[in-house]
């Protein structure tokens, strides 16, 4: 799975670093001090039934906050809309207690769109190969983003 991890600095100056064990992330995060981690899943080729089932979406981001040891604030919003066919799909917000996990599923490309920005540290790609295999995903790419 390709990722990339960017800081702050090299967003700032446009580079981006290599791939970066989870280990070596948390203990960044934590060395740093950093407010936030944030992670952005693009999942490509997923099943069209997974992304068109909100009691699935539901079930994903149940075992997603388990998975990354998350504590759930509420129920998630799982809504189907978009305005025309290229955006059309479900998206669904799940605040937990250090923060949020989103994501948009677009219909027509069968595609998913996920975030998750916590200030707790979790394991960035556990989350995004979870992702994938959930969703059934030919293909994923997530990036990393430390938030200061």
């Amino acid at each position: 799975m390709a990722s990339k991890v960017m800081t702050n600095n090299a967003a700032a100056s446009g580079v981006m670093a290599e791939a970066v064990s989870d280990a070596e992330i948390v203990a960044q995060f934590k060395q740093r001090d950093c407010w936030g981690l944030y992670t952005s899943v693009d999942l490509k080729g997923c099943d069209p039934a997974s992304i068109r089932d909100a009691e699935k979406i539901h079930q994903f981001v149940i075992e997603l906050c388990n998975l990354i040891d998350m504590k759930r604030f509420g129920e998630p919003q799982i809504i189907h809309f978009g305005p025309n066919e290229r955006v059309a799909g479900f998206s669904m917000t799940q605040l937990i207690e250090t923060s949020l996990v989103s994501g948009h599923f677009a219909n027509e490309t069968n595609a998913a769109y996920l975030d998750i920005f916590s200030c707790k540290e979790y394991e960035p790609s556990k989350a995004a190969e979870f992702c994938k295999d959930f969703f059934g995903a030919q293909s994923a790419t997530y990036q990393v983003l430390f938030r200061d």
